[in-house]
């Protein structure tokens, strides 16, 4: 297991855009960790005499309206970016997966509603699905996870559906159906494994909106609170000056960028390097394991 990792990552780092999408989430963690112990200035300490500063060596990155310090709260702001994002792919891939269950179900009233109800549902954007949570749950970074979760669950399952039904119809599959395996039995250890390559790029992907999807609900309102530090609360509360402080929006914005653009990268890549078809160094390790163990049986015999 631990070679086929390695081979994986092996593989994604020699290659351009792995390598740029693997540096990018990486200083992305140690960022988001180093800011749960430490960050260049306390995040309430403003100073109104030095509001709108320029980069300088006290702050590297200028202060906005209120005197704090921008690199710290883009600092503090990528551990909830983080945590936004990875809970929006679990719950995201949770409600997907629920959803591909019943669309490959061998009843058809259950398949045929799932269906009827995804393509229902899929046209509702996210904002106003946002705008729906809002009147219970109120202005907070669950009602994002909770958006995000919901769209692009449904999103996850309509691509994943060709695939999903595919591998539910092949052969194997019918046979362990006619040798009574069960449905959950069947979609976890036939349909998923087929649908992985889809899941990885769409679950990249989905990671890369839940961070713009933060940045402009907490634009309009409903996304996480006015005291928690977000790329998009920064961007936010400085927006309106773009004009007269243009930097204070360049560095969340930049910062937004380099994420979203390395996580599509990070999907694409990883289904390439992670794929026997087109990584042959996993084809190598696989033939190397299978010669591996006729030789042991030999030995013992």
């Amino acid at each position: 297991m631990m070679a086929r990792i390695w081979t994986v990552a092996r593989t994604m780092w020699s290659h351009g855009s792995g390598r740029y999408s693997l540096i990018v989430l990486g200083a992305w963690l140690v960022t988001a960790v180093v800011s749960l112990f430490w960050t260049p200035q306390p995040l309430l300490a403003t100073d109104g005499y030095h509001a709108w500063d320029t980069p300088s060596p006290a702050h590297p990155l200028g202060t906005d309206g209120t005197g704090a310090d921008v690199l710290s709260w883009l600092m503090a702001g990528s551990a909830t970016n983080l945590a936004i994002a990875m809970l929006s792919v679990l719950c995201s891939a949770a409600i997907g997966l629920l959803l591909v269950g019943c669309m490959v179900s061998r009843r058809s009233g259950v398949a045929s509603a799932t269906v009827a109800v995804v393509d229902a549902l899929i046209s509702i954007p996210t904002v106003l699905i946002a705008l729906l949570l809002t009147v219970p749950l109120g202005a907070s970074a669950g009602v994002i996870v909770g958006a995000c979760s919901i769209a692009y669950g449904l999103n996850l399952a309509r691509i994943a559906r060709p695939a999903a039904m595919l591998a539910a119809t092949s052969e194997y599959a019918q046979s362990a159906r006619l040798g009574g395996a069960s449905g959950w039995y069947v979609l976890t250890r036939h349909v998923v494994p087929n649908i992985v390559p889809v899941l990885m790029v769409q679950l990249s992907m989905s990671a890369g909106t839940s961070i713009l999807a933060e940045a402009g609900l907490t634009y309009l309102g409903v996304g996480v609170g006015a005291g928690t530090p977000s790329w998009g609360h920064s961007l936010a509360t400085s927006v309106k000056f773009i004009n007269v402080f243009p930097l204070t929006v360049l560095w969340p914005g930049l910062v937004v960028t380099v994420v979203v653009v390395a996580l599509n990268l990070f999907g694409d890549a990883l289904r390439d390097a992670a794929d026997p078809v087109t990584n042959p160094a996993l084809r190598d390790l696989g033939g190397n394991n299978a010669e591996r163990s006729r030789e042991e049986r030999g030995e013992r015999r």
